[in-house]
């Protein structure tokens, strides 16, 4: 059976429709459409976003599985290259910040002859052992220390091939200090009056 429906029923929603004023009925329209139109949008963009932040993950991770970003530089390692230069005799020992003794290289190392201990180009020798010492232990920067005969003016011959050779090695020169030693009064040196000399 079909509900009829009544006139009066009819007229009453008419009249509905004339009361509520047709911006009202335009606004709920905008808004029920406007709510579909959201989700799609979202469903469109947030796989875009997804994707884009999977390739900056794979930007970020190496083949190996590390991240990049999490990798610090590494420091060089630094280390302290004491030089002993006589007239006599050269003398190379180079220790680590703490004070141990990473390698030790003297002139009687590299040559059998004693005249030529102090000579720059057995100087160049030591420096080039030291360095392939320092190359593995994986030491990049040094500190220069030079000492001379203690009273002497000035270092041994050895002193300035060694620094000159050892940068040409790739090693970073953070510093040269001359650490001779000099007395203060003291005792009476040996020798005599005519025998001593400067």
């Amino acid at each position: 059976m079909k509900q009829q429906i009544a006139p009066e029923e009819v007229l009453q929603d008419e009249k509905i429709l004339e009361k509520t004023p047709e911006k009202k009925i335009e606004r709920k329209t905008n808004k029920i459409k406007a709510l579909p139109m959201k989700e799609e949008i979202l469903e469109k963009i947030t796989p875009e976003i997804s994707t884009d932040e999977d390739e900056d993950i794979k930007e970020t991770v190496s083949d190996d599985g590390f991240d990049f970003q999490d990798k610090k530089e590494k420091k060089t390692v630094e280390a302290v290259v004491n030089i002993y230069t006589s007239f006599n005799n050269t003398i190379v020992h180079v220790t680590d910040m703490s004070g141990k003794t990473l390698t030790k290289v003297t002139g009687g190392m590299v040559t059998k002859h004693g005249r030529l201990k102090a000579n720059p180009t057995i100087a160049m020798f030591i420096a080039k052992r030291v360095a392939e010492n320092l190359h593995e232990t994986g030491v990049g920067s040094l500190y220069f220390r030079i000492r001379a005969k203690t009273g002497n003016p000035a270092p041994g011959p050895g002193a300035n091939a060694i620094i000159k050779s050892l940068s040409r090695e790739g090693f970073k020169v953070l510093n040269i200090l001359d650490t001779t030693r000099f007395p203060r009064g003291g005792p009476k040196k040996k020798g005599g009056r005519r025998g001593r000399r400067p």
